[in-house]
């Protein structure tokens, strides 16, 4: 565990031992008392000799709160010696384990947050460099530097193309797309042009720059890793990303694509509503049971509102071979207005503004066609309506809108609402798509949830009551409640920690299906067929099985949504290749086709996946066929234990035994646990008569077939494409890095040239310094201070560092000087409270030891030894206090703090010798308690003769009884548990009970005794 330390002085052993006086566990280490009624006299009192030495001042009313990686305690500071609770700290202080952290990202179109877990921080909020909360979602470029956040938003207002917001929108979408149409209406200034091989956007930086929506996003993805890596202190590397639960799978393959230009490894891809659920419920557990509760959440963002309805209950679940009662979230129902938020009232206020500013003519031009006034409308506009959600009324003030002419008008909240009286009307209508969707009514809903930024707005939650009919809550935090709810899941996904589970499902918003032609007798017209393969409101993730068995030849079938035109009509045609020759190779009299199977699965993340296509047949074999088939496939498992060969021969098949008829219906639905694999082997299954007699055996052969996706809708980004991307974004963070390289080496120069020229302005500083010294060092600090004013603003990081280590040089005697001054004092006090202490305990220890009538506790050597340590140390001690006395301030010092913490160790090693010695000591036994013991040993031993398969047992448990006592009081106990995530209330405070199995047997001798 290493040297526990209170202030910068190691804590003695002993003294640590004395002052542990409670159960408790801190940072994964448990301190005990001692039992006193269960040892020896002596032992007790030999104890009782052990100082209680307070050693630090401290509020003795506070409670101080330790926290580590697997439990969060209060300690009592009324209860609990000063150092205690000092060496509490530095155990909780040692080093950690290495361990994987995990981060959440809550993307949104206006704002940023991220959340981390890591060891020791439960669910925290990941800050950014101006230690807020929360980003905006903004990136800009100007004279080659890229700059994020509020940074971003300053260059917004002056340069606006070269500034980009709201990208979350243009995901996954080709430049003719409404959502893109209604950005270039919203921000005009803007250069959108569609990309050459994909037809997505690109934005037009300049005439040799084009970025891509999934670079920015990339780039917006990669600063936050950095900023919950910065507040983690560790690399980060997995992640969850929340999405709007509306995306469609081209808009979540390019947020995919944007985290691995990012250099993210995606857990999930989490629906925001799904997040802000779990979030809900793992802080109310302990209120759910086998009842259905239902809770609407009711999200209002910058650009969107979802309606959601969940249900809470209590569920039982198999988790590692054993059934589990764990709490578990549905999603019943969504309802969602994709263009309703708090951005489109910012534009329609920003619009009002620049009219009314047109109709003073003041100046001949327009305001919306000038971007940089467009923008400084919008940035007061956002303010404007921050401000009237809480105040009746405020003032729009911009300096040099247009033609360097102020503008300044009185906004009321009555005029904001009756601006979007539109829009506050369609407040209702997600709760209205939700509620339909669940199949639920405002009867059975327990409460409703306000979350997101917009619903702050007065008018949103009047219009909201007055359809609801129930009180609105506002018991969640409506910014970052989503980005804990991911933060929770990512460690649950991560393999570094362990959570308490919750189960999540979601809910399908879009219907998938799959459309296929079938040859129809007596017509040469195929007929289209399609097939619902996960509908609306299904749950996910889940797999699907759809079986082909009328086709005998080659075909392709596509795969889309379902009754939904505003999507692309076709998003994936999958052609299937191989299956006549699967089918030739197959024949006989004893062979029966059941068909193409074809195995589809939607994961946590709700992409849609092709896992595999097989051709499944039913064979007919006898017993002698079937042990042959067995003999060989031994034959060739012990042939490639030699030969190493995993690799099946081409076009092999596994046979497998069915149990029931497969056939069914063209295009068949079947849902599946966990997917069929091919060539996986089933359970066999003899089929007999009533009379005994065994029928032939039928298995299964499962043909591989050849199966080629293609995307018509959205393509994703090529590999030429992705490797393009990220030599762009790499190129950018080297840049970064290296300015953010120089900035700190710059700051750290600047920052030591002004605290060396004032701490040569105190009093312990010109006392500890020569006058050359003081000479030196401010002429030295002058001409850098002069320096970097001049020229040094250009220099370059080397010269930077190169002039802070000779300032470091220069005046590192003197700080040393000054720093021993300092810690002089209280390092001598400290050992002086360890002499007396040591001077006590050895009296007591001679006190116990002359007592004993036979074997005392220490022998004359050791006491003598401790005598001798401690002569030496005061010996040492006045001899240095009177050379360093004899020094003055300027000179180097001869009694340094290192010295005082070398004889302090020494004295340690020796108390804590006796210390240990004194708690595993026995008396030796007298002849009338050996005769007296005589026949309960002959007992044991006849008792251990009847259990003798447990006499090895026996043995092993007396043997390590000393060592264990041994290992108790001298060191703490170390624990094997995984790490375990604390997060309250989800995961509880656990503090393990103790094993007093030692401490019983130690009661048990002692009784004897």
């Amino acid at each position: 565990m290493g040297r526990s330390r209170i202030g910068n002085w190691p804590i003695p052993f002993w003294f640590r031992l004395a002052h542990a006086t409670n159960d408790l566990r801190v940072a994964g280490f448990t301190w005990t008392e001692m039992n006193m009624e269960s040892v020896h006299p002596a032992q007790s009192l030999f104890l009782n000799l052990i100082p209680v030495l307070p050693v630090c001042p401290m509020d003795y009313n506070r409670e101080i709160t330790l926290v580590d990686d697997r439990r969060q305690i209060k300690v009592d500071m009324a209860a609990t010696s000063c150092l205690f609770i000092a060496m509490g700290l530095a155990a909780f202080l040692v080093p950690e384990t290495a361990a994987v952290a995990v981060m959440s990202v809550d993307l949104g179109s206006e704002w940023m947050k991220i959340a981390i877990v890591s060891p020791g921080v439960p669910m925290e909020i990941a800050l950014n460099k101006e230690s807020k909360r929360k980003t905006p979602v903004t990136i800009a470029f100007r004279d080659g530097e890229r700059t994020f956040g509020e940074d971003a938003t300053t260059v917004a207002v002056r340069f606006p193309k070269n500034s980009y917001s709201y990208l979350l929108d243009l995901l996954g979408k080709k430049l003719d797309n409404p959502v893109v149409k209604l950005f270039q209406k919203r921000f005009p200034y803007y250069d959108l042009v569609a990309d050459p091989e994909r037809g997505t956007v690109l934005f037009q930086h300049d005439s040799e720059t084009q970025y891509s929506v999934e670079e920015l996003v990339g780039m917006l993805l990669h600063q936050a890793q950095e900023f919950a890596q910065d507040s983690a202190g560790q690399a980060i590397n997995d992640a969850v990303i929340i999405v709007p639960g509306f995306f469609n799978q081209a808009e979540r393959s390019a947020m995919l694509q944007a985290a691995d230009l990012a250099g993210l490894k995606v857990l999930q891809l989490m629906n925001d509503y799904t997040a802000v659920a779990l979030n809900y419920g793992i802080f109310r557990r302990k209120d759910f049971n086998e009842t259905v509760q239902y809770i609407m959440f009711y999200d209002m963002g910058a650009t969107s509102t979802t309606a959601t309805v969940v249900s809470y209950q209590l569920v039982k679940t198999k988790e590692r071979g054993f059934v589990e009662t764990n709490p578990q979230l549905s999603v019943l129902g969504v309802g969602y207005d994709r263009f309703l938020g708090g951005l489109e009232i910012q534009l329609q206020l920003r619009d009002y503004l620049g009219r009314k500013f047109n109709e003073l003519k003041k100046t001949p031009n327009d305001v919306f066609k000038n971007p940089r006034a467009l923008a400084k409308l919008f940035k007061e506009a956002g303010r404007l309506k921050n401000v009237l959600s809480a105040n009746a009324d405020h003032y729009a003030q911009v300096e040099g809108l247009l033609d360097d002419i102020d503008f300044r008008m009185q906004v009321t909240r009555e005029m904001l609402e009756e601006l979007n009286a539109d829009l506050f009307e369609r407040v209702k209508l997600p709760v209205e798509q939700a509620l339909k969707a669940s199949g639920l009514t405002m009867d059975v809903i327990n409460q409703v949830i306000l979350v997101g930024a917009g619903t702050r707005v007065p008018k949103v939650q009047e219009k909201l009551t007055e359809f609801v009919q129930i009180e609105l809550g506002k018991n969640i935090n409506t910014d970052e409640a989503a980005a804990l709810g991911a933060a929770y899941k990512a460690a649950d996904l991560s393999n570094g920690f362990k959570v308490k589970k919750f189960v999540t499902k979601d809910s399908v918003l879009f219907p998938i299906q799959v459309v296929f032609e079938r040859d129809m007798e007596g017509t040469s017209t195929p007929k289209q067929v399609k097939r619902t393969l996960f509908g609306y409101t299904n749950p996910y993730p889940q797999k699907k099985l759809l079986t082909f068995n009328k086709h005998q030849d080659d075909f392709s079938f596509n795969v889309n949504y379902a009754d939904l035109e505003h999507l692309p009509p076709i998003e994936i045609d999958v052609q299937l290749t191989g299956v006549a020759d699967a089918l030739a190779k197959n024949q006989g009299p004893n062979i029966e086709s059941k068909g193409i199977k074809v195995h589809f699965s939607m994961d946590e993340s709700g992409i849609l996946n092709l896992v595999n296509v097989e051709l499944v047949l039913e064979k007919t074999v006898t017993d002698e066929e079937l042990e042959e088939s067995t003999l060989s496939k031994l034959g060739s498992t012990i042939s490639k234990l030699f030969t190493g060969s995993d690799e099946k021969a081409e076009g092999a098949s596994e046979e497998k035994p069915v149990s029931s008829d497969e056939s069914g219906k063209e295009g068949e639905e079947q849902k599946t646990d966990g997917g069929e694999q091919p060539n996986k082997i089933e359970e066999e299954k003899v089929n007999t008569t009533k009379t005994g007699d065994k029928k032939p055996k039928v298995v299964v052969v499962k043909e591989p077939i050849t199966a080629k996706e293609e995307r018509q809708g959205v393509l994703p980004l090529g590999e030429r494409q992705l490797q393009d991307s990220l030599k762009k974004i790499e190129t950018l963070n080297v840049f970064d890095q290296k300015k953010r390289r120089r900035e700190v080496a710059l700051n750290a120069l600047e920052s030591f040239v002004f605290d060396a020229q004032n701490k040569l302005h105190t009093d312990e500083y010109q006392k500890a310094a020569t006058k050359d010294e003081v000479t030196q060092i401010k002429n030295t600090c002058s001409e850098v201070s002069d320096w970097l004013y001049d020229e040094g603003e250009d220099a370059p990081v080397e010269l930077y560092d190169q002039k802070l280590s000779e300032l470091r040089t220069l005046t590192g005697a003197l700080y040393r000087r000054v720093r021993e001054n300092q810690e002089r004092p209280e390092a001598l006090a400290v050992l002086h409270s360890m002499i007396n202490s040591s001077t006590n305990f050895l009296a007591g220890a001679r006190n116990v030891t002359v007592q004993a009538t036979e074997g005392g506790m220490f022998t004359p050597v050791e006491l003598d030894t401790l005598d001798r340590v401690i002569k030496e140390t005061k010996e040492w001690k006045l001899k240095m206090e009177g050379e360093q006395a004899a020094l003055t301030p300027t000179e180097n010092p001869k009694l340094t703090v290192k010295l005082i913490t070398e004889k302090m160790a020494v004295l340690d090693r020796e108390v804590k010798y006796l210390v240990n010695k004194a708690k595993i000591w026995r008396p030796k036994k007298s002849k009338e308690d050996t005769k007296d013991s005589e026949p309960a040993l002959n007992k044991t031993a006849g008792e251990e003769e009847t259990v003798d398969e447990e006499g090895v047992v026996e043995e092993v448990l007396e043997g390590g009884e000393q060592e264990a006592e041994e290992v108790t009081t001298s060191t703490p106990p170390s624990t094997e548990e995984p790490e375990i995530l604390a997060l309250p209330p989800a995961e509880e405070s656990v503090t393990q009970p103790q094993d007093h199995t030692t401490d019983k047997k130690k009661s048990d001798d002692h009784s004897e005794l």
